[in-house]
């Protein structure tokens, strides 16, 4: 204890000096706007960067179950095309009509592959952040995916990274339909388990059965038509017992993410555009 207080005596002057220090940096960067912009700026670049560094060490280190993951659902994707091919070719004839359509489709999308650089899944309103931003063609409202289905939506955009609302956020709200059936819904994840969520508002006339499979419908300017977003393994009534609300296994593992794309819809401008146009004029009638 001697030895403590002698060594306090010894160097109290530095104690102060770095007591004031702070105490003078607190100051000027909460009353002084722009100091406390330049170091906002400052700390989210080097934070970003740790982030990446941390997503790069673990992302080499999922790399085989990554791998894995990749290899089932290309196998399962080149099946299910040559299901589609073959039964098409059956029904039509045509052998090139299904392929010129396929192309067309695919020219309206433009995917930019991101690394997920930080992410969470265990809070109400999880937050996600990637490695590109608004110099990398990534704005915001543009869907994410991945290679299993739906990830959320791009909220907001720096030059070099971007924020994006997962589906596990309660603020998240995604609109979807059950496969082949037509009934749609839009997508709740009520916090808990990472691997559930819920489609609510599913009419009450429509018919369907558990095992099958969710997807976005396409109506909004975000998500293409199909992308996967889970299963059905349990079917309630709403409060209100006017609809249906579904339980849902989500195809996305949110706890394992580290690869993901940014869907850049060229189509999207000008619906926007167009939609405006109507309310407007709706406006002024």
């Amino acid at each position: 204890m001697r030895n403590l207080l002698a060594f306090l005596v010894k160097y109290y002057h530095w104690f102060v000096f770095v007591c004031l220090e702070i105490i003078g940096m607190t100051l000027l960067f909460q009353y002084n706007s722009y100091h406390a912009s330049v170091w906002f700026s400052s700390a989210n670049a080097v934070a970003g960067k740790v982030y990446e560094w941390d997503a790069a060490v673990r992302s080499y280190l999922s790399m085989g179950q990554v791998n894995r993951q990749l290899t089932t659902r290309i196998f399962y994707l080149e099946r299910q095309t040559q299901q589609l091919r073959e039964a098409y070719e059956r029904l039509t004839g045509d052998t090139t009509l299904q392929e010129r359509e396929g192309w067309n489709f695919i020219r309206q999308y433009q995917l930019i592959p991101t690394k997920v650089i930080s992410n969470s899944v265990s809070h109400p309103n999880n937050l996600m952040t990637i490695d590109k931003g608004r110099l990398d063609g990534v704005k915001k409202n543009m869907g994410v995916v991945c290679g299993t289905g739906i990830v959320g939506v791009v909220y907001m955009v720096s030059d070099h990274y971007s924020v994006v609302i997962p589906a596990l956020n309660r603020h998240s709200q995604i609109s979807c339909s059950i496969r082949n059936r037509g009934y749609f819904g839009y997508l709740k994840w009520t916090g808990g388990d990472a691997s559930i969520a819920y489609v609510e508002d599913i009419p009450r006339h429509a018919y369907f059965k558990r095992g099958e499979w969710v997807e976005t419908n396409g109506y909004s300017s975000i998500f293409p038509k199909g992308v996967l977003v889970g299963k059905i393994v349990e079917v309630y009534n709403s409060k209100d017992g006017l609809s249906y609300r579904l339980k849902v296994q989500l195809s996305t593992d949110f706890a394992h993410l580290s690869e993901v794309c940014v869907i850049n819809d060229s189509t999207i401008a000008e619906r926007l555009n167009l939609l405006q146009s109507a309310k407007d004029s709706l406006t002024i009638h």
